[in-house]
């Protein structure tokens, strides 16, 4: 069956896919190309994210879940050239990630990375685990990059993140991004297509409720914006408004 990560690779240029993602890739971009832009600029995002937060904000340790496949610019990549003490768990429960972890897990020799093997709605489980390799005494870059709208139900979603922060210390981050409703028809057409195909759904949220995931938390200028419009880099070409946003926020 097609999976979301293989075929998120498959759109980033990877090559980490079976045929039957590629052709569900191409079906999707049939309908909507703009997905392949969503993809990259989410991608672009998460690396503008971890850039700044090792290198403005001297956070060395990350919790990374629902990783995906390895690409170009992962998280520990980023941070580890910023910082190479930094420290990064990457959690996912797919198979195919699991059988490229040691691309995930190749670290600095002054830091570390690790893998967990759990499912998102496990918040326990995987702060347990993350434990061996985090000190959740000092300040975390929590990262949930495209994995929220997984969670079908929304108050369950919510408890996930609330979970998750709940365990991490003042000074600590909270990083998301998902695809977003109410900004592009033809992508909602799209994905509600993907949805009935048998492959593991995601589900688009509102703008408002992207936003509220960051509840009792600081954001960082800009706040919740379409990804392209967040820190975009000084050559960037001039940025969209696209149905992907996110934001940054501090636990004061």
């Amino acid at each position: 069956m097609p999976h979301s990560a293989r075929i998120w690779n498959y759109w980033l240029g990877g090559k980490d896919n079976y045929p039957v993602d590629e052709e569900a890739g191409d079906a999707y971009t049939a309908v909507f190309p703009g997905i392949v832009t969503i993809a990259r600029s989410s991608r672009a995002f998460l690396r503008r994210n971890i850039s700044y937060l090792a290198g403005e904000q001297g956070i060395r340790q990350f919790l990374d879940i629902g990783t995906g496949l390895p690409t170009a610019d992962n998280t520990h990549q980023v941070a580890q050239r910023i910082a190479p003490e930094s420290r990064i768990v990457y959690v996912d429960n797919d198979p195919m990630v699991l059988a490229h972890a040691r691309a995930l897990l190749y670290s600095t020799p002054e830091g570390a990375t690790a893998y967990v093997d759990a499912n998102v709605l496990e918040p326990e489980r995987i702060l347990k685990a993350a434990g061996d390799t985090l000190d959740f005494s000092r300040p975390t870059a929590l990262i949930l990059s495209n994995i929220l709208g997984h969670i079908a139900d929304y108050d369950k979603a919510r408890s996930v993140v609330d979970r998750l922060m709940a365990a991490l210390p003042s000074g600590s981050f909270l990083s998301i991004n998902d695809g977003s409703r109410g900004i592009d028809p033809v992508f909602e057409r799209a994905q509600d297509g993907y949805n009935s195909s048998g492959a593991v759904p995601y589900n688009l949220r509102t703008v408002e409720e992207i936003t509220s995931f960051f509840d009792g938390l600081e954001l960082v200028e800009p706040g919740v914006v379409s990804v392209q419009q967040w820190r975009p880099d000084e050559d960037a070409p001039e940025p969209q408004v696209i149905a992907e946003h996110g934001g940054l926020a501090r636990k004061p």
